[in-house]
């Protein structure tokens, strides 16, 4: 079987690594409806990397309803007629709440999410990105994204780990863990082809995807 067998395939991995990217290439060539984070529409995002501790529970909570949003759009997708590429997973969003609240924060929000009810589709692959904390601040900062310019190197390198843990414990879909170090999925047509021939060969439930110096 090929790449048809997936109609909804969701790109994971820390801030800079390059899901965004890759999902619109890989719908491209999929000719399949994106679904994309939309970071620059919370107004809480800038003042978070700022001040973390003071604006984490406004931000993660923006971000909680505007998934609840995306959920209902998800579930009303025909994935018979149309593939989905999206360049984040539904279940990843405990992650930073876990990461970033406080106890009583984190119990709020919690209660938040378990009123809301959010019931997406598992995907039928997880790709997760994975790269060095100096690789992503780098990328970070080239790509200028000016809610992102305050981001320390401290932050990213407890986000890595927490995306880490997280895939460590996830089982609710196959899993193409994908080093990107020395790939380069957007401007190499070689490296883009691997990936695609990755994933058409995934037969298992986790599967490693790195290409040495």
């Amino acid at each position: 079987m090929g790449l048809e067998r997936y109609r909804y395939i969701a790109i994971e991995g820390a801030i800079g690594v390059g899901k965004t990217s890759l999902a619109r290439r890989l719908a491209e060539h999929l000719s399949a409806a994106t679904l994309l984070e939309k970071p620059a529409d919370n107004p809480f995002l800038a003042l978070f990397y700022q001040d973390p501790a003071r604006h984490a529970l406004a931000t993660q909570l923006f971000f909680l309803f505007q998934r609840s949003n995306e959920v209902r759009e998800l579930t009303q997708l025909d994935f018979f007629k149309h593939a989905t590429v999206s360049d984040y997973l539904f279940d990843k969003d405990q992650l930073f709440a876990r990461l970033n609240l406080s106890e009583a924060e984190f119990s709020l929000y919690q209660q938040i999410y378990q009123t809301l009810s959010l019931q997406a589709p598992a995907p039928d692959l997880v790709i997760y990105l994975q790269a060095p904390v100096e690789a992503l601040l780098a990328r970070v900062h080239r790509r200028a994204h000016a809610y992102e310019q305050t981001i320390s190197d401290a932050y990213l390198v407890r986000l890595a780990q927490s995306y880490s843990d997280f895939f460590y414990h996830y089982n609710a879909a196959p899993v193409l863990v994908v080093n990107t170090e020395h790939l380069n999925f957007v401007d190499s047509d070689a490296d883009f082809a691997l990936l695609l021939q990755r994933i058409q060969d995934m037969r298992g439930a986790r599967e490693f995807f790195s290409l040495g110096e």
